[in-house]
């Protein structure tokens, strides 16, 4: 039997990326894992003017809500919000370094922005995904595809532009 290797290369990269600049919510992830599997592993790549409605994770008292981000490719705004959806932190994470990732513990708010054309991020979380509770949602922020949204995208950008 043959050995099964998924590659993480940067023909992957192309690839994915050109599928997220064709959708309309300008990001597509491209999964390692099966749905039900304990461990998500993925890339999440992400275009300029995606919008990542802020959030939260929240798991049962057996699971673990942390989140593993590593970027491999171009750059992310990372914000840490509060309870009110006040910015209370930000990092720079960049495949050049020299922060290129970045471990968020359960229950923080958190969002994130593309910096760069064609951004890769790899992501670790404990699943299995269950897409009805798999994000608390920062009800105080607008839903994707909105003028709203658009306007916050470039507000959280201007706070690493400045």
């Amino acid at each position: 039997m043959p050995t099964v290797i998924k590659r993480v290369s940067q023909e992957l990269f192309d690839s994915v990326s050109q599928q997220a600049s064709a959708l309309p919510r300008r990001r597509k992830n491209h999964n390692f894992h099966q749905l039900p599997d304990t461990v998500q592993r993925f890339l999440n790549v992400l275009q300029p003017g995606t919008y990542v409605r802020p959030h939260r994770h929240v798991r049962a008292n057996n699971s673990n809500g942390f989140e593993l981000f590593l970027v491999l490719q171009g750059e992310i705004g990372f914000l840490v919000l509060d309870e009110q959806g006040q910015v209370v932190q930000t990092e720079l994470l960049c495949a050049q370094g020299p922060t290129y990732g970045l471990e968020l513990e359960e229950g923080q708010y958190h969002t994130l922005i593309a910096l760069a054309p064609d951004t890769v991020m790899f992501e670790i979380k404990e699943g299995p995904y269950v897409p009805a509770a798999d994000k608390d949602f920062m009800e105080r922020f607008p839903a994707e595809g909105t003028a709203e949204a658009e306007r916050q995208v470039k507000a959280w950008v201007e706070m690493f532009f400045r």
